[in-house]
């Protein structure tokens, strides 16, 4: 039989069943886009709450609504825990997450336990695609052995790819269908298959050389952004020192129409990519004797940057004759990023626990956090609170860590004792506001 022709086929005309492994940030707006397009999608997830919400038609994801879900259901769409179901898929799309352990090195723990779990139920005339972002050779080295140990060629009855996520959460501009989707194969059958398969859902597909080139690619443009975020956040540093606004020296900056892109400081790096992905690099580059000073300098000044934030907040305590300890702070945000539900790797846990280290009662307001969230490695028993005139005067500092668009920041400022503003919400100097 010949696997690449039959899979060609299923996927042109769209009697593909498209199995996604794990049904997060990444996952679940997949299973969106192959429903739309008429395929049958399964998908499989170790997290039985999220399995039955899908069932039911709910979301737990707050910009993909439940109506969406609804329709994928109505299209075919099932989720389950069970991975048995990965026998009667076509396409096996990984995305499961790729943190770092306790030591800031590489966990492909979910990766390689998601594959373990797949490879007893693959089978002929399959694809599988890694979109989990990940150090060069991760491919070659974690799934084509296990596929192989199951007696399959890959290239001729099984096919391999690698496709990097790229999501953006809460920006409205683009979808995953307009995202240009980067695709490389361990062989050139592999790599037919996976851009047949993807350019069927994505308007632009991207194929590269090889896998490694593509897990190389997700790395750069995270890399790219954290090397540049530490750069403008040494100079919003210099430029404090200095007495000069480093927003209004990057507005200025930006009127420049050619060589210059506009890169915006903050508290610290957040999400689940740029404070993460930069360590797989490094990890692996060592394995070749090189010694990446340039990224882990960004990483540094990055990670170093809630300790600055608190340092500046101590600061303006000082000015006003008072400390940190028996101060009472509300730290304004706790997700990553404004206007999305995702606290993973928010700066605004740190700031959290170096404000409680140094005696301060500390507290929250998120609108999309009611309740402090579940972490690994942060508790607070905390209730998010509501930004009321009462509410906002009861606190000897508010401390903008994330600025959601949905805050009335001139209320704030009225009410406000002190904020200090990490993110350049206010442009105009006031006698309670100090940019940190």
């Amino acid at each position: 039989m010949d696997h690449k022709k039959t899979l060609l086929g299923k996927i042109e005309n769209k009697t593909a069943i498209i199995g996604v492994v794990g049904l997060g940030y990444v996952g679940l707006p997949l299973v969106l886009r192959f429903t739309e397009e008429g395929y049958r999608v399964v998908g499989i997830d170790i997290d039985a709450e999220k399995v039955a919400k899908l069932n039911r038609g709910q979301s737990y994801i707050r910009h993909i609504p439940a109506a969406a879900i609804a329709r994928a259901r109505r299209g075919g769409f099932e989720a389950t825990a069970d991975f048995r179901a990965a026998r009667r898929a076509d396409a096996l799309i990984i995305c499961v997450p790729t943190p770092l352990d306790e030591h800031r090195e590489p966990d492909l723990s979910f990766v390689v336990g998601t594959v373990e779990s797949l490879v007893p139920h693959i089978r002929a005339g399959q694809i599988m695609s890694l979109e989990s972002t990940t150090y060069p050779g991760t491919t070659d080295e974690e799934l084509l052995p296990r596929i192989a140990a199951r007696g399959f060629t890959v290239g001729k009855d099984y096919f391999v790819v690698f496709s990097p996520e790229r999501e953006d959460p809460g920006n409205a501009k683009f979808s995953t269908r307009d995202i240009p989707k980067v695709c490389g194969g361990t062989t050139p059958a592999c790599q037919a298959v996976g851009v047949k398969l993807y350019g069927s859902v994505i308007d632009r597909v991207v194929p590269v050389s090889s896998t490694r080139v593509a897990e190389m690619t997700k790395l750069l443009e995270n890399i790219h952004r954290s090397v540049n975020i530490g750069l403008v956040n040494e100079m919003k540093i210099v430029a404090d020192r200095m007495g000069i606004d480093i927003h209004e020296v990057i507005r200025a900056a930006s009127t420049k129409p050619f060589g210059f892109v506009a890169y915006q400081p903050g508290p610290g790096l957040g999400g689940h990519c740029i404070p993460i992905d930069p360590f797989y690099l490094t990890w692996k580059a060592r394995e070749y004797g090189v010694h990446t000073r340039f990224i882990e300098l960004a990483g540094e000044v990055n990670s170093g940057m809630p300790a600055w934030v608190v340092g500046k907040l101590a600061d303006a305590f000082n000015d006003r004759g008072r400390s940190v300890k028996g101060s009472k702070v509300l730290v304004l945000g706790i997700a990553y990023k404004k206007d999305v539900d995702d606290p993973r790797e928010s700066p605004s846990m740190v700031l959290l626990e170096l404000l409680r280290k140094r005696g301060a009662t500390v507290a929250y307001s998120d609108p999309y956090f009611p309740t402090f969230p579940k972490m690994r490695e942060h508790r607070f028993d905390l209730k998010s609170v509501p930004l009321t005139p009462r509410q906002i005067a009861r606190y000897d500092c508010v401390l903008i860590a994330t600025n959601h668009s949905g805050v009335d920041y001139r209320l704030l400022k009225k009410h406000a004792k002190l904020i200090v503003d990490t993110r350049g919400v206010y442009d105009k100097p006031a006698r309670n506001v100090v940019k940190a």
